[in-house]
């Protein structure tokens, strides 16, 4: 990689470094930032980037792998210090609890906010204030075997017309492998018009607005569960069960993430991936979650000015994003990365996702999930329709958020 200009990188850091180490005795101290990673496929270009900052600026970066309810806590818990982290990575979806507890720093990106893209800025976006530096960007695809099926369907009902033809012909068992009846199957709800929350005026997620029992949701557990009551889909919800049915051939479709990808290839079923279907002839595609990881800083860092410096002034640039993107091809929250992708597979999500929504980051959501769970179970078993089944739901999340 070669080396850059970073004036104000460069400014920041060693005026930091002078105000951090004012005291200390010995004069050829160094300041070292402590960077927290959830997983482990960015520890390597990290500590690379690290090591270059250091050689630059003199200000060491130490990256450890830290699990990701710890980071939540320790950065929940932080007075400064050891116990805590001067920056951390995160998905977005864990942003809204740390910023109401006031424990990440809301930060400026300035002109720089351009390069990165829209939806990526948006997820780090908390009631108006942005408060992180985006790095990679994911959402789920719709896969379909190209062998069963010569081009996607256009439509939810094209998908049960298609993949029922090739059940009662004997080429497939079921017409899609289903991994779970909420997050993968979020683009079928908002196709149909659902809704988990209402939005502010400023659009952001409203958690006092519950729609989970709205219209557009019913009527996309309806048609799930419909499906499942004709044994076209399993009735019993099974994650690593509805890859493998994709995987040997037994399902036409899926809903899957790149996770998935390597047992495809494994497997060598013949995929291609694309956008969903919509709920109607010439309507939208269906928009899955978009997921987001980026860095955030510790609001109890005493190298607030340091840490601001590394994520803004050196990560966020197009070398250093380049860098990660190379170590762990997820697609780059960075604009012109992104817009340069070539593989295949890559681009098939990325045009999946176009329409994307962030996951809702607010600590509502986490009331959400496994009411949610409850009403796609307890339609798939034809113990509650689908509208009773979301009544429920709703009722429940709504309890738990007026009593938490």
């Amino acid at each position: 990689m070669k080396k850059t200009k970073r004036t104000f990188a460069a400014f920041a850091a060693a005026l930091a470094a002078l105000w951090l180490c004012a005291g200390c005795a010995k004069k050829d101290a160094k300041e070292t930032l402590e960077l927290w990673v959830y997983d482990n496929g960015r520890i390597a270009v990290l500590g690379e980037l690290g090591k270059q900052y250091e050689a630059e600026y003199g200000v060491r970066v130490n990256v450890s792998l830290v699990d990701l309810g710890q980071i939540r806590n320790q950065f929940l818990l932080a007075s400064g210090g050891a116990e805590c982290a001067d920056l951390a990575i995160i998905p977005h979806d864990n942003l809204g609890p740390l910023v109401e507890n006031g424990a990440v720093m809301r930060i400026a990106m300035g002109d720089k906010a351009a390069a990165f893209l829209p939806q990526a800025l948006e997820a780090f976006t908390y009631n108006g204030g942005l408060y992180g530096a985006p790095l990679a960007i994911e959402n789920i695809g719709f896969f379909w075997n190209t062998a069963l099926a010569a081009s996607p369907p256009e439509t939810w009902a094209d998908l049960a017309a298609m993949g029922e033809a090739l059940v009662k012909a004997g080429k497939a068992e079921v017409i899609m492998g289903l991994p779970d009846a909420t997050y993968h199957a979020w683009p079928l709800y908002a196709s149909f018009g659902g809704a988990i929350f209402g939005r502010n005026a400023d659009g952001g997620f409203n958690g006092k607005d519950i729609q989970i029992a709205g219209p557009g949701f019913v009527d996309g557990l309806a048609f799930l569960s419909g499906l499942a009551a004709k044994r076209l889909i399993p009735q019993t919800i099974d994650w690593d069960g509805a890859h493998v049915l994709f995987e040997s051939g037994r399902a036409p479709f899926i809903m899957a993430g790149p996770w998935a990808l390597n047992r495809f290839r494994t497997a060598g079923v013949p995929y291609a991936i694309g956008p969903f279907p919509a709920a109607a002839k010439g309507g939208e595609p269906g928009r899955p979650f978009l997921g987001v990881q980026g860095i955030v800083i510790s609001a109890a860092s005493p190298r607030a000015l340091l840490a601001q410096s590394f994520a803004l002034d050196f990560i966020a640039t197009g070398e250093s994003m380049q860098a990660i993107y190379e170590a762990e091809q997820r697609p780059s929250a960075w604009k012109d990365i992104f817009d340069r992708i070539e593989d295949a597979d890559v681009r098939g999500f990325n045009a999946a996702g176009a329409r994307a929504e962030p996951m809702p980051a607010i600590p509502e959501m986490g009331y959400v999930w496994d009411a949610w769970v409850a009403a796609a179970a307890l339609a798939f078993s034809g113990e509650k329709t689908p509208s009773q089944a979301l009544q429920n739901a709703q009722a429940q999340i709504e309890s738990q958020i007026q009593g938490k």
